[in-house]
């Protein structure tokens, strides 16, 4: 399988193209590393391909928080500036001067 380079960055604020969420992403995989079942499950009209980068996400919609894994296709970056809820992202991120989510030193958690 080849290996894209991700268009999005550790800390970067998304939205899922098709579906109502949106999150940080806080781990990037090269090329889909998730369980066969896991992407059989995915409707074949809408399942990506995996030979992209895939993106964990800190993810919520207007009703939960939770933990996504979405191909690079299906996202767009989020520019509304609305703030994130989801509880782990101040665990693993902070803000620097210009708003912008950094990593925390990993020794930090």
């Amino acid at each position: 399988m080849k290996c894209h380079n991700a268009k999005f960055s550790i800390g970067q604020v998304v939205r899922h193209r098709r579906y109502s969420f949106r999150g940080v992403v806080f781990d990037v995989d090269p090329v889909f590393d998730n369980t066969e079942e896991w992407w059989l499950s995915i409707p074949e009209e809408v399942r990506p391909r995996k030979d992209q980068p895939f993106y964990h996400l800190f993810a919520e919609n207007d009703e939960t928080e939770y933990v996504a894994y979405v191909s690079e296709q299906n996202l767009v970056p989020d520019t509304s500036d609305e703030p994130l809820r989801h509880p782990e992202i101040d665990e693993y991120f902070e803000r620097d001067e210009n708003g912008i989510l950094r990593e925390r030193d990993p020794i930090l958690h």
